[in-house]
């Protein structure tokens, strides 16, 4: 069940879902689809966000199904989108999944803590980083 009121996640393949072993398809990280099926269970929407395309990218979405996740999009933001030239490729979400961010990917635990978990710290300190705005969280003083 899909729910408006989660953020809409855009999810890397290679390095975040899986080992990055481009153009094969690596080992799954440890928790990855555990994680993945948690989060569309709260109703988190899910979009494929990855470099691949063609038989790659086919092959990706496959393997994702055949370990439980069907993603909402993929390389779009709604599944009726069109591509275009004339429009922006910039997925629209709310939170971006990849291990390319600042400071890495820090692994599918962390994420599901920080998104869904019962630790009241890290549910805190997500509450704070919103209140201050994202640079300023990672900027200490």
């Amino acid at each position: 069940m899909i729910s408006p009121n989660k953020p809409i996640l855009a999810i890397d393949f290679d390095g975040t879902i899986v080992e990055n072993r481009y153009p094969g398809i690596g080992k799954p990280m440890l928790f990855a689809f555990e994680t993945l099926k948690k989060l569309q269970d709260q109703g988190h929407i899910l979009i494929l966000w990855t470099y691949r395309s063609g038989k790659s990218l086919d092959e990706a979405v496959e393997f994702c199904k055949k370990n439980g996740i069907e993603f909402y999009a993929v390389n779009k933001s709604y599944p009726e989108e069109e591509y275009s030239e004339k429009i922006s490729r910039k997925i629209n979400a709310d939170i971006f999944i990849d291990d390319r961010n600042i400071g890495g990917f820090y692994g599918w635990g962390g994420i599901y803590r920080e998104l869904i978990g019962e630790n009241d710290e890290l549910k805190n300190k997500a509450q704070e980083k919103s209140k201050k705005g994202f640079l300023s969280s990672l900027f200490k003083k």
